[in-house]
């Protein structure tokens, strides 16, 4: 048996004893170490919002790394002793649970995809555990949960097409947000304004927003006036998702510019009003894909590019048993993303 943070039903979250995974020939047991809280993904499950079907009672989180203990018998790509990201739970086989990416447990799965590929399996075998990578030994685990958010944001952004000396603004100073400004300071933009909470503006600046305005400010669009100097944006990201987010500020878009709507709390009702735009634009709905980012995150990492202290607090992280005040703390605003010790 291992302890998981189960989602019993919609609003009720709690930590209790459930069977550990079953392996199968191409898995990696893992000892879960560190999670962290999404404030988008997490919430939305546990209050019943997420867009797509969620079968309860499931075991959350997503954002978990783990040690390799032990390999199935066609593992070749994984030892005893790796780093994995994303690793979690899956749902057990008899139905005792589901599994929302089940991160948040003592003990969960990597799957072997590249050996599952050489060895033509079907693509839906293997290809959702290509989040399933080794984070070299220069990382320390418990900042490596952070990866997961960077991977997807930064595929996200270059995907969208954002590129060196072009302008973006940003909406929302959550987690992802905050990770936008600093994928967007690395490519090199000469403006990032992020427009957001006023309890985030020092670490949206440490991370690389060259402005940061208050989104509760009455005269919000004349101080945007001010900074963009009748030179709209190339691009807006909208990292809430939230309708009527993006709208307000489609009048300061440029010509051809792109926007994207990455969050998704109002996932079924968000809408544009075309005709608020100065002129035509491209609407990036493309997604991301977190292996292609893997790389350029761990060198940036490495390289000191990444801090993870500007998101979660190291020092200081929450038990397991502690979920539920980790979740409050990001209710609150307490912190921008909550680290949980699982096994570390």
């Amino acid at each position: 048996m291992m302890k998981a943070a189960v989602v019993e039903k919609i609003g009720l979250l709690r930590v209790k004893k459930v069977s550990e995974p079953q392996m199968d020939e191409y898995d990696a047991l893992c000892e879960i170490l560190y999670g962290t809280i999404c404030p988008g993904t997490d919430w939305h499950i546990i209050e019943g919002k997420h867009p797509r079907k969620v079968n309860y009672p499931t075991i959350l989180g997503h954002e978990s790394i783990g040690r390799v203990i032990k390999i199935g018998k066609k593992v070749r790509n994984f030892k005893i002793g790796d780093l994995v990201s994303r690793v979690g739970a899956p749902a057990a086989v008899n139905k005792e649970y589901y599994s929302n990416w089940g991160g948040f447990a003592e003990f969960g799965i990597a799957k072997d995809h590249r050996a599952m590929k050489q060895d033509c399996l079907p693509e839906e075998a293997w290809n959702k555990s290509r989040v399933n990578q080794i984070i070299p030994d220069d990382i320390k685990p418990i900042a490596a949960p952070m990866i997961i958010t960077w991977r997807e944001t930064l595929s996200y952004i270059r995907r969208m097409g954002v590129s060196k000396n072009k302008r973006l603004l940003i909406l929302g100073s959550g987690a992802n947000g905050i990770a936008f400004a600093a994928h967007a300071h690395y490519i090199g933009l000469s403006e990032i304004t992020m427009v957001g909470n006023l309890d985030r503006r020092d670490a949206a600046i440490r991370a690389g927003a060259t402005n940061y305005l208050n989104y509760k400010d009455s005269d919000i669009q004349n101080k945007i006036n001010d900074i963009i100097k009748y030179q709209n944006y190339d691009f807006i990201i909208d990292a809430v998702g939230k309708n009527g987010l993006i709208d307000s500020k489609l009048n300061f878009l440029t010509d051809g510019g792109t926007i994207g709507v990455y969050g998704y709390d109002d996932y079924f009702t968000n809408s544009i009003t075309l005709f608020n735009a100065k002129g035509s634009f491209y609407y990036y709905n493309g997604g991301y894909d977190e292996e292609e980012a893997h790389k350029e995150v761990i060198l940036r990492i490495i390289d000191k590019q990444l801090d993870a202290h500007i998101w979660i607090d190291t020092d200081n992280p929450f038990e397991l048993k502690r979920i539920n005040n980790a979740l409050n703390a990001v209710k609150n605003r307490d912190c921008i993303k909550a680290l949980i010790k699982i096994r570390g």
